[in-house]
């Protein structure tokens, strides 16, 4: 079986080719030209940890913007490939409209095309559990358009990304969508690749005095915060997509319990050994203080579209999703049980940036 992945070397990217690798898949993966010395590298640490021949990883140079991913030779990379899982996309809450539509929309609608003219198998599609925008309510699997508004154009662009996808679903296309919630660094190492969602809320605490001010938006009580390690994210998909059963389903790779914002802030600054003075805001007021005045923004080193999230009124279930790891060991762990490993990790790498890949 050959797996062609976009959005390596991306965080999720690099851990699921190395859990391909490890199942016994040969893996090609596609690479934006300026990534080509990093991806190399990464390329190279897998090959050492998982013992598998050269020829088993490959890497090539594209793009999903363009038609037939920008690749040399797109002919034989159709004929070889077996399942295709599409990871590549912009993850930043910020990202002005054009740039998320040219990547999240029209890059999948390019690697859906390539998807059908290949004959897969079946095509793995990684969205998010944002995709509800701001739904006011219970969200699941089955849900897509309910009518919802949206944060900011990540989110929107990811919904039509994933209505292409299920569109195509529709048409015959053998697939299966996995949806994380914010994703964090590894909950065993407490490794990331950028410094972003709770990260914001940590670096600010960590900044001040032991007697922190934090944000809070009054009722924080009914919001929710849903957070997942990349591991739990990584193994999820592994295992779902290793089985012929999951075809045709929607996965959300969610925190089935989720801590409320109050407690989401409590948790934060007793990981990093400070007490909190609470500070009613507007979440939205606050918002778009930040926009206006961007100087505060890069003051306190916050983007402003998160401060959304401390008052998303959404509440994402996952029961299939319970169901089809029940008899593995694969369960998302309570963030108490692994902040202080983000913590330590963020706090001995400060050259990690929030910037994302694009």
């Amino acid at each position: 079986m050959t797996a062609f992945l976009t959005g390596f070397p991306g965080f999720l990217g690099v851990s699921l080719t190395e859990r391909l690798l490890e199942r016994g898949e040969t893996v090609t993966c596609l690479v934006q030209p300026k990534y080509h010395d990093t991806a190399g590298e990464r390329a190279e640490e897998l090959r050492h940890s998982t013992g598998v021949a050269s020829e088993r990883l490959t890497l090539v140079t594209g793009d999903i913007t363009d038609p037939n991913l920008g690749l040399d030779d797109p002919e034989t990379v159709r004929e070889q490939t077996s399942e295709l899982y599409h990871l590549a996309a912009i993850y930043d809450l910020g990202v002005d409209r054009a740039p998320a539509e040219a990547v999240n929309v029209g890059g999948t609608e390019r690697v859906l095309d390539f998807t059908m003219q290949a004959g897969v198998e079946r095509l793995h599609y990684v969205s998010t559990c944002y995709v509800s925008g701001r739904h006011d309510g219970v969200f699941g699997p089955d849900d897509l358009d309910v009518g919802q508004s949206f944060n900011n154009h990540y989110e929107a662009t990811k919904f039509e990304a994933e209505v292409a996808v299920q569109e195509r679903m529709d048409d015959g296309l053998p697939a299966t969508i996995y949806r994380p919630a914010i994703a964090v660094g590894d909950s065993q190492t407490g490794e990331t690749a950028k410094y972003d969602g709770l990260y914001y809320l940590l670096r600010l605490f960590d900044r001040q005095p032991r007697i922190a001010v934090g944000p809070i938006h009054p009722p924080s009580r009914r919001y929710e915060f849903n957070v997942v390690p990349r591991d739990f994210v990584v193994d999820a998909i592994a295992e779902l997509s290793g089985r012929a059963e999951t075809a045709g389903s929607v996965f959300q790779l969610c925190n089935p319990n989720p801590p409320t914002v109050r407690q989401l802030l409590a948790l934060c600054v007793e990981a990093l050994g400070r007490r909190i003075v609470p500070v009613p805001v507007h979440a939205g007021a606050t918002r778009r203080l930040l926009e206006r005045f961007d100087w505060l923004a890069r003051a306190l080193d916050v983007e402003p579209a998160t401060m959304d999230y401390l008052a998303h009124p959404t509440r994402y279930v996952s029961p299939n999703t319970q169901r089809a790891l029940a008899e593995t060991d694969i369960s998302c762990p309570p963030l108490s049980a692994y902040l202080d490993t983000l913590v330590a990790y963020m706090r001995a790498h400060p050259e990690v940036s929030a910037d994302a890949m694009v």
